[in-house]
């Protein structure tokens, strides 16, 4: 196995009489051991050697998920304490708070609004107190609960609605992190009780899939935890109605970022449903491909099963507002009927009065 070299060996090594000619040919150099060699390079006993070569580190991919061992969840009051507080948990705390602050400053969350989660252990889960603003939220503020909901660590109270998030967290192992937000335009698909459409932008398809719906329950309540975790298991964003969205994802920035992706896709569905053009789709073959990268990213998805008619079936959506005119029985026309002629006649008659009108 290659040896790993940091700047500290490299100055104890000059310090104690050596020289970088010592240093493994094949050794992997860290990027602060490398400006080091770069810095001093000429400079003497610190100059590389011909024959060596810098070993450059490959890049990475950034990754934020925990991962503990199974079976090995602190037991006692005293183990559970100095696992709270330990520093990988610390660091976990630190960005739940950064995610609530980017909740607040975006506008998803008001009030005391809106909740966050992070599964760190087998029967552990790491979330945000309840009546507590997510945009002055601080670390010693979090709280740590088993996946009964029963509070483990924390000062203040954990919040009622985790037992969605855990929900979800039961019945998908893959559910590291989930968020729960009401950002506004997401949120006004809830109200309405519109799915958002799908086969319209590739990123969406990819990082999001198919958006859930689960119907309405009371906040916090067990239906909304089962209801909401059943639809959870195969989507990753479910908008809940009337209520607002939660996320999951495999870490806590993960969970951030679909939540963002959601909005923005449906701030951008609703825009481009007032454009008069009608709704654009580039069809199930390319959704395919899609499909297969996100699947490829380690991402579920569930739409293998349907059939090719189902994957990009959008009818039941229903952009922009229609105004019902009711007719002569008194009941309300959505105005898909053809116009009535003499009304029209008379709207253009009004409408050249108007305008004569205006000109003069």
């Amino acid at each position: 196995m290659r040896k790993v070299i940091t700047v500290r060996q490299i100055e104890d090594l000059l310090k104690n009489g050596g020289n970088v000619a010592d240093v493994p040919s094949d050794a992997i150099l860290t990027p602060s051991a490398q400006d080091f060699l770069r810095d001093h390079r000429g400079t003497g006993k610190s100059a590389v050697a011909p024959s060596k070569k810098t070993t450059v580190s490959e890049p990475v991919v950034p990754d934020h998920e925990y991962r503990w061992t199974p079976g090995n969840d602190p037991k006692t009051p005293e183990e559970i304490e100095r696992f709270f507080n330990s520093s990988e948990i610390e660091a976990l705390k630190t960005r739940i708070v950064d995610i609530g602050r980017r909740f607040w400053e975006k506008d998803y969350v008001d009030g005391n609004g809106g909740n966050i989660t992070v599964r760190v252990g087998d029967n552990l889960v790491l979330c945000t107190p309840t009546l507590i603003s997510k945009g002055f939220m601080k670390e010693e503020d979090l709280c740590l609960v088993d996946l009964e909901g029963n509070q483990l660590a924390g000062k203040l109270k954990r919040t009622s609605e985790v037992m969605t998030h855990i929900g979800i967290m039961k019945r998908q192992p893959l559910a590291k992190s989930c968020v729960h937000a009401h950002p506004p335009h997401a949120t006004a698909f809830a109200v309405a009780g519109v799915v958002p459409p799908t086969c319209m932008i590739p990123e969406a398809e990819v990082f999001l899939g198919q958006i859930g719906f689960a119907p309405y329950q009371t906040p916090g309540s067990p239906e909304n935890s089962d209801t909401v975790g059943e639809i959870g298991v195969d989507h990753q964003s479910v908008i809940m109605q009337n209520h607002g969205v939660i996320c999951w994802g495999k870490d806590v920035e993960d969970a951030h970022w679909k939540m963002e992706n959601t909005d923005a896709y449906c701030k951008t569905v609703w825009i481009a449903s007032q454009l008069g053009n009608g709704l654009q789709t580039f069809g199930t073959d390319k959704l395919k491909d899609l499909i297969a990268i996100r699947k490829k990213l380690g991402m579920p998805d569930n739409r293998d099963d349907l059939k090719e008619c189902e994957l990009c079936d959008n009818s039941e959506f229903r952009p922009g507002v229609v105004c019902a005119v009711p007719d002569s029985a008194g009941s309300s026309s959505n105005g898909t009927e053809e116009a009535d002629p003499e009304a029209e006649a008379m709207v253009q008659q009004v409408t050249d009065m108007i305008m004569k009108q205006l000109k003069s």
